[in-house]
């Protein structure tokens, strides 16, 4: 089992870009680097599904471009690690299943083309749970990924192979997605920075089949703020924000939903610096019932399932018992069904519009600290007993909502990271990253 690491004392992807630009630093150098740390965690870790050959080459490359000042882009020869469910070149886009793993696909998806585009070099795939739809790390294909805090533990999910790698040093940055808070609650374990962006903020196309209809976006995961807007900037444009107090609303319960006492305890500390920096917090329920959302939630992702049954069945054929069960429950559910859930969708994106006056709300990631790796959830959380969303109660509703959610490190609890987010109103993906500048410093 590795040490428990300090996240803090890796470098960031600005920092590695100044050594490009004034010598102190080179693409070869920092390649060489990350693969001997792939070498010596991974094994451990398991944050890779699958590797890429030409990272090395790739790196020789940028190194002679920044030696002849003409740098491909903002990103050249960063090591980064691209979510197992995004399509890249000469790499399977696995989705932790057997028969996707044997296709290797010849093209990028959109937003790992505008990374290599940029610069970046990808070195890697990184594992997530079969189709994306549970909040741990761990598939019968690759096996289970761990947290570097604590291998004994989950980095959470889905998005736990990309946060695993960054924040152990085998990638710089990644790219992940979020369909229900699978970028921010990885995040949170792992004290790193995401993005979940709005919905239509980054443009997606030629991957593969989406099983949760618009909620799922794609996002940067850091180690720094700085480093968040460097990559969301060449994912998307990001509009100048005047620098402003705000005023934001701090939930910190979702009615009688369980929270662990430590994470509640980080949360109040990071209301008190949010208040130390001149914003306006107001500590109050959230003035939305999650209910009818909640009963309709399992069924989207379900239904998502039954039509990739229909499209690709080589596929599910080889999933697991438990997805070829849900994708059978949403097939026997009916197109009245699937209305009554968009509906309740309609309605909830109707009712947050504005944000009730507030220009943020502030969050905990996770209801719960990281568990045991081997499990997808944990059953009790401060002594309750929860099922299999009981972790994730404050993140699935940004979702369905479509709006844009930063995830940002809270203060530490027992040696291990704890997540916080601070969700956005429509467009307010700038207002969000000039907020993790501060929060940063």
């Amino acid at each position: 089992m590795t040490a428990r690491l300090e996240v803090g004392r890796l470098t960031d992807a600005c920092a590695l870009l100044q050594g490009f630009r004034d010598g102190t630093a080179d693409p070869v150098g920092v390649m060489r680097d990350h693969l001997a740390t792939i070498a010596r965690l991974d094994p451990v870790l398991n944050a890779f599904s699958a590797r890429a050959s030409d990272a090395m080459d790739c790196a020789e490359e940028a190194r002679a471009r920044w030696a002849d000042g003409t740098a491909k882009g903002p990103l050249d020869g960063l090591p980064i690690i691209i979510k197992d469910n995004l399509v890249s070149t000469g790499l399977p886009a696995a989705w932790g299943n057997a028969e996707l793993a044997s296709r290797t696909p010849t093209l990028d998806e959109l937003p790992v083309a505008a990374l290599r585009a940029a610069g970046a070099i990808v070195v890697g795939k990184g594992n997530t749970p079969e189709f994306a739809v549970e909040g741990y790390t761990g598939n019968t294909t690759f096996g289970t990924t761990r947290n570097p805090f604590d291998p004994a533990l989950t980095p959470g999910g889905s998005s736990g192979g990309v946060v695993a790698a960054v924040a152990s040093g085998m990638a710089v940055a990644g790219l992940g997605t979020d369909g229900g808070g699978s970028i921010r609650r990885p995040a949170g374990y792992t004290g790193l920075w995401g993005l979940k962006p709005g919905i239509g903020t980054v443009q997606r196309g030629r991957g593969l089949p989406q099983v949760l209809l618009d909620f799922e976006t794609v996002g940067p995961i850091t180690r720094s703020a700085r480093d968040l807007a460097l990559f969301q900037s060449v994912l998307a444009p990001i509009p100048d924000v005047t620098n402003r107090p705000l005023r934001i609303l701090a939930v910190s319960r979702i009615k009688d939903a369980p929270c662990d006492p430590d994470i509640l305890s980080s949360f109040e500390s990071t209301v008190a610096r949010l208040r130390a920096l001149g914003h306006s917090v107001v500590e109050q329920p959230l003035p939305l019932d999650l209910e009818p959302l909640g009963e309709v939630w399992t069924g989207m992702a379900e239904i998502g399932l039954a039509h990739l049954t229909r499209i690709d069945p080589v596929v599910m054929k080889t999933a697991a018992d438990k997805y070829q069960a849900m994708a059978a429950r949403g097939a026997a559910r009916s197109a009245v069904d699937l209305y009554e859930a968009l509906s309740r969708v309609f309605t909830l994106r109707e009712a947050v519009r504005g944000l009730w006056g507030f220009d943020a709300v502030l969050m905990p990631t996770a209801a719960a600290p990281p568990w045991s790796a081997t499990q997808a959830y944990p059953d009790t959380i401060g002594g309750q007993t929860v099922g299999p969303r009981g972790h994730a109660v404050y993140t699935g509703w940004v979702n369905a909502a479509g709006l844009p959610a930063l995830a940002f490190p809270g203060e530490p609890m027992n040696g291990l990271p704890i997540g916080m987010q601070l969700i956005g109103d429509h467009g307010a993906e700038a207002m969000l990253l000039q907020m993790a500048r501060a929060l940063d410093r």
